[in-house]
């Protein structure tokens, strides 16, 4: 076993102990030390890409499903630029991943050599911690094998700490790089075995404790009625159940963002908001305090609501330190793993005696909002947001949903109905970027592999990322994509440039016309083309129950969809009115 082996092997070994289950790799030759290592390993199950920008929004949609560390390794060079968008993304949205770069040793670096370039903090201030880990030796002390253990470990607990995010380790090897012997390299393999009791294991623990805190913040919820509390993106099964214990001691509706995990879930629907985005604007309801749960909401209307209330008590609960609130009005930032925040509140709420007049009025809101909606999209013409209603509609329990961003991930939003259903919703709201939009709905998908998968994504969107398909059976996951193709930038039509033509068409929308289906025949993917609304509600059903992988096409105008929209949106705000709420 010659060094680059040995080191490989050990630090993989660790990795492994430490918790380590999935790796996602793409081919090269400086990483070969650490490729073989991984391949040998029967404890983790390695995802083959065959480009780094895929194998990284992969990962990072696998992370993101499984909430728990993904490893991405490369070979030197440009190979890690490549992944520079998913580290960016992860960053943003507190994913754990681990990225280990393969790097020519210390003598070729700033020399002219092929394939080098500077690798040191490349990913600048989007990563944890940065480690450029030391180049292998023939005869390392004992310190530095236990030192490479512990950086193992040491970097799996950084990126899945309570302020996940992404750890990068960069490692020089020198040549031969093949686990061939070299004269003068012998090791022990057993080195560091599992009863070396001197390898830290470093465990994550964070709770919120009250106290007067706590106390003071539950008894003015316990006089104040007009509460309202809002989950935006992402909170986990016991975090939404915990979230609605608290709302029914209190009486509150709970406004559900489309990503939080609240809106299509198996639990009681009685007190969730899901139409906010299209009725807010139509109401005069004026909350006295606001609790939220996770990040901002998608909705722009929702957002607004809450800067034209101007709360005079704002108290935002996050599962990490991350500040999220761009018009500055959170009165209370809470750190805080969400679940015990909700049940220590408890015994301050449960014997509070709210009139149900506040709740029952959102109640009806949102009854009368979906009623208008469930309406027009059985009577009226057909549009992408009917689409995206229709996949909530039609999608089985427990499947895997991700929204790629632009209009998508709005209409989901928008048109998203609450179900009594457990839906896994994902979207990469971060940077909220257009790229790698399939690779990571991939890699969410492959996180439940036995659930259906299902990805909504617009042409541009798709056109980003079509080299992501190779993985729908190199690496074995079924997906139904829904395309919304309205040939171009769909989205810009909603901007006030949309008046100045032919610049906005040629420079906003930038129609592509292209013919997609060949991209689904390259892949090895069915493909459907639908119009009407019985035509994709059959075709869909067929892809999902069969576990095909297919591609659904939508084609529509997006100024005749932005429209249909705003005709929608005038109906549930005539019916809200009728009512002088």
């Amino acid at each position: 076993m010659n060094r680059n082996t040995f080191y490989a092997t050990t630090f993989v070994d660790e990795l492994a102990r430490a918790g380590l289950h999935h790796v996602c790799a793409a081919p090269g030759s400086r990483h070969t030390p650490l490729m073989l290592a991984f391949a040998k390993d029967e404890r983790f199950k390695v995802w083959p890409h065959l480009d780094e920008r895929s194998a990284s929004f992969f990962a990072l949609g696998l992370a993101r499903a499984l909430d728990e560390p993904v490893a991405l390794i490369c070979t030197s060079g440009t190979a890690g630029a490549n992944m520079y968008p998913a580290i960016i993304e992860a960053h943003q949205s507190r994913i754990p991943l681990l990225v280990i770069t393969a790097d020519r040793p210390p003598e070729l670096r700033h020399s002219g050599a092929n394939q080098t370039i500077d690798q040191i903090k490349m990913f600048g201030d989007f990563v944890l911690w940065f480690v450029d880990a030391a180049l292998p030796e023939s005869n390392p002390p004992t310190v530095a094998i236990r030192n490479l253990r512990t950086l193992a470990d040491r970097a799996l607990a950084k990126a899945k700490g309570l302020r996940k995010g992404v750890v990068h380790i960069n490692m020089p090897f020198r040549k031969p790089l093949e686990p061939t012997e070299v004269e003068g390299d012998i090791f022990d393999a057993s080195s560091g075995a599992e009863n070396d009791k001197s390898v830290p294991r470093t465990q994550m623990y964070s709770s919120y404790i009250f106290k007067e805190y706590g106390e003071e913040i539950g008894h003015e919820l316990y006089k104040i009625e007009e509460g309202l509390i809002i989950c935006g993106p992402t909170l986990t099964e016991k975090e939404v159940v915990a979230v609605q214990s608290l709302a029914s001691a209190l009486e509150y509706p709970i406004v559900v963002d489309a990503l939080s995990g609240a809106r299509f879930e198996n639990h009681r629907l009685d007190r969730l908001v899901g139409s906010s985005e299209l009725m807010l604007d139509a109401i005069n309801y004026t909350s006295k305090v606001i609790l939220r749960f996770g990040s901002m909401p998608l909705s722009k209307k929702l957002n607004d609501y809450v800067v034209k209330l101007n709360p005079s008590r704002y108290i935002a609960v996050s599962s990490d330190d991350t500040w999220s609130d761009d018009a500055h009005l959170i009165t209370d930032f809470i750190p805080s793993n969400i679940e015990p925040f909700c049940y220590e509140l408890m015994p301050f709420v449960l014997s509070s005696s709210h009139d149900l007049w506040w709740l029952e009025g959102w109640q009806s809101v949102e009854y009368i909002a979906w009623e208008t909606i469930d309406h027009e999209m059985a009577n009226g013409a057909y549009f992408d947001g009917g689409v995206v209603y229709d996949v909530v509609d039609l999608i089985p329990d427990g499947s895997t949903l991700f929204a790629g961003n632009s209009l998508p991930v709005r209409h989901l939003d928008q048109f998203g109905k609450p179900q009594d259903k457990r839906i896994y919703t994902y979207a990469n709201r971060g940077a909220s970027g257009i790229d790698g939009n399939i690779s990571t709905a991939l890699g969410a998908g492959a996180a439940r592999p036995d659930a259906p998968l299902v990805s909504i994504l617009g042409d541009i969107t798709f056109y980003h990322d079509m080299n992501g398909l190779l993985a729908v059976h190199r690496c074995g996951v079924p997906v139904t994509i829904v395309l919304l193709n309205n040939d171009g930038g769909g989205i810009f039509q909603r901007l006030p440039i949309n008046q100045f033509d032919p610049e906005f068409t040629e420079w906003f929308v930038t129609p592509h016309g292209l013919d997609y289906s060949h991209a689904a025949k390259m892949y090895g993917l069915e493909w459907v083309s639908v119009q009407g609304r019985e035509e994709f509600r059959q075709a869909f059903s067929a892809s999902v129950t069969g576990r095909t992988s297919t591609i659904i096409e939508f084609r529509s105008d997006a100024k005749t969809d932005l429209a249909r929209r705003n005709e929608i949106v005038a109906a549930v705000h005539a019916r809200l009115k009728e009512l002088d709420l």
